[in-house]
């Protein structure tokens, strides 16, 4: 059994013209919204969890928020494929959990290839999570969405 949490970042600045995409900070509501998701997550979360987080700012503050130790990964920088993303955690090989912290559309691409909704993104809102479980039922792989939470709600 395998559990992928995908988290993406909260709410960043807009860019200013001439800045590195990757220097995007979170905003003041951003930092409000990681905070609320990292006390939640912090609850649910197994032990002998792996976090990894794109090395781009606002993902950075956003894992930082969760108060625990993460691997910075290019393979989640803006731009990348689900395939990245599901050969960096090792999914389905891999056992226990991993937190993702990344961007759209590699989140959303990866939940809708996990989920059999095909090509398509789902669309994974500014500080959300979804918690994805890879687990055999009579002899076969099967992906369950076990929870989607919003910062907004909680």
């Amino acid at each position: 059994m395998m559990d992928l949490i995908l988290w993406r970042h909260a709410e960043a600045h807009d860019g200013r013209e001439g800045q590195d995409d990757l220097t995007r900070a979170l905003t003041p509501r951003g930092e409000k919204q990681a905070a609320r998701m990292a006390a939640w997550l912090d609850r649910q979360l197994p032990d002998g969890l792996r976090v990894m987080s794109s090395p781009a700012l606002r993902a950075e503050q956003t894992a930082l928020a969760l108060k625990r130790k993460f691997k910075r990964r290019a393979e989640l920088l803006p731009g990348g494929l689900p395939e990245d993303l599901l050969e960096l955690v090792q999914w389905p090989r891999a056992k226990g959990a991993v937190l993702v912290v990344g961007h759209q559309p590699q989140l959303g691409q990866t939940a809708a290839r996990l989920l059999g909704m095909g090509s398509g993104a789902c669309s994974i809102r500014k500080g959300s999570v979804w918690w994805l479980r890879q687990r055999q039922r009579l002899e076969q792989s099967e992906t369950v969405l076990l929870a989607v939470m919003t910062p907004n709600y909680l």
